[in-house]
């Protein structure tokens, strides 16, 4: 399938999405976010996907929703549907099964900073600049403030959402809205580095790790327990945890064929 806001590149398991309006900061206007939906769900259905990566490039990530298109919105019910459609979006990276990597230079603002929410793991250039600007626009940002309060927190989250303030990339670092932070010539290959490594482990225990992770903070912590020891159990049943183990025992390096 043939994109024009995005470009869609596999290199073995590992794909890879660039969000790509250069000209507009990659601005998320709704076709950008329906490419990007239809690009997550072919590589849902592709088995062989281990690792998704999604980038705006070396300049910016990306700067916010097209705010021409917010302007058209006339009333609440048009503006519920709006959050709700790229609610529906920033949820397909978020449940995608296996792990997504956001690789942030530059700009992640508004609905950038959204999606970089909703992946697993953020790896930022020095120049990255993360911030949820909505208040200035008499908003609040439609499908990022629950993520953003379970990673930084709510006193760390409000501070940003209330001032609409921009975070640099080591003060994200800090308060754990990055993971990582790499001088910008670095960027890419760190963040290929990462993704090679995940590609490299049990894709099955990956897969059971972030469901057990990302559904235990929407239930009660009893109920994320029992779903964790279910995910434990359904495991042994996996080929590679047969050869994990199988590997510590006999000091060799594990050889996961993701099965």
């Amino acid at each position: 399938m043939s994109y024009q806001c995005i470009l869609l590149e596999r290199e073995g398991c590992i794909a890879r999405i660039t969000l790509n309006r250069p000209d507009k900061l990659n601005a998320l206007n709704s076709q950008l976010m329906d490419e990007l939906y239809q690009a997550m769900d072919g590589l849902e259905q592709d088995e062989n996907v281990r690792v998704v990566v999604i980038t705006g490039g070396e300049k910016n990530f990306a700067a916010g929703a097209d705010v021409t298109e917010v302007a058209q919105v006339k009333d609440s019910r048009e503006g519920y549907e709006f959050a709700c459609q790229r609610g529906r979006i920033y949820d397909k990276v978020y449940y995608f099964p296996q792990p997504v990597i956001a690789e942030v230079s530059g700009y992640a603002l508004g609905g950038g900073c959204e999606l970089a929410l909703a992946c697993d793991l953020r790896v930022a250039s020095e120049t990255a600049r993360f911030g949820l600007p909505e208040i200035t626009l008499g908003l609040l940002p439609g499908a990022g403030i629950q993520r953003l309060v379970r990673i930084v927190g709510p006193a760390a989250a409000k501070d940003m959402l209330f001032t609409g303030r921009q975070v640099g990339a080591e003060e994200a670092l800090r308060i754990g809205l990055a993971n990582k932070v790499v001088p910008a010539d670095q960027l890419l290959a760190e963040t290929q580095k990462l993704a090679e490594k995940l590609a490299g482990l049990p894709a099955y225990a990956l897969k059971t790790i972030k469901t057990v992770v990302n559904k235990g903070t929407e239930i009660d912590l009893w109920t994320a327990v029992e779903m964790e020891r279910q995910g434990f159990g359904l495991l042994f049943s996996t080929y590679d945890m047969r050869e994990g183990v199988g590997a510590f025992l006999e000091k060799r390096k594990p050889q996961f064929q993701g099965k």
